[in-house]
């Protein structure tokens, strides 16, 4: 049964408008199908065990990265002070994020906030 904007809005305490702009990205990335008219709203259009977060976030989003610092060097000395040395270390936590993503179902969250299952960083996914 499809869930109107107004309600996803009042539980998630999101402004109305800027909800139906994230549900016009979650439809267009095949995550949610909507009905017009009385009756109508929002339902998920895939299983929510195969949704992880990462693919939420990408849609949502656009790629996740924690900027677009370019390539560091990857040889040789750098004359700009330790800054390649650090874009590296940013590429790297930007990819443990999207790892940490990828490993949480939408499902998994449902779970958790429903209280079936531990929350996040308390047996979670992401420590396996």
């Amino acid at each position: 049964m499809p869930t109107p904007v107004k309600t996803i809005a009042e539980r998630t305490g999101l402004p109305q408008p800027y909800l139906e702009q994230i549900l016009l990205a979650l439809k267009g990335a095949g995550f949610v199908k909507s009905k017009r008219g009385v009756g109508g709203g929002y339902v998920l259009a895939r299983d929510p065990e195969s949704i992880n977060l990462a693919e939420i976030v990408r849609a949502v989003d656009g790629p996740i990265t924690l900027g677009d610092f370019g390539d560091p060097h990857a040889e040789g000395a750098c004359d700009h002070e330790g800054q390649c040395v650090l874009l590296g270390v940013w590429r790297h936590v930007g990819d443990q994020m999207k790892s940490v993503l990828e490993k949480f179902t939408l499902g998994d969250i449902a779970r958790a906030a429903g209280g079936t299952a531990p929350w996040p960083g308390e047996g979670d996914p992401s420590t396996a």
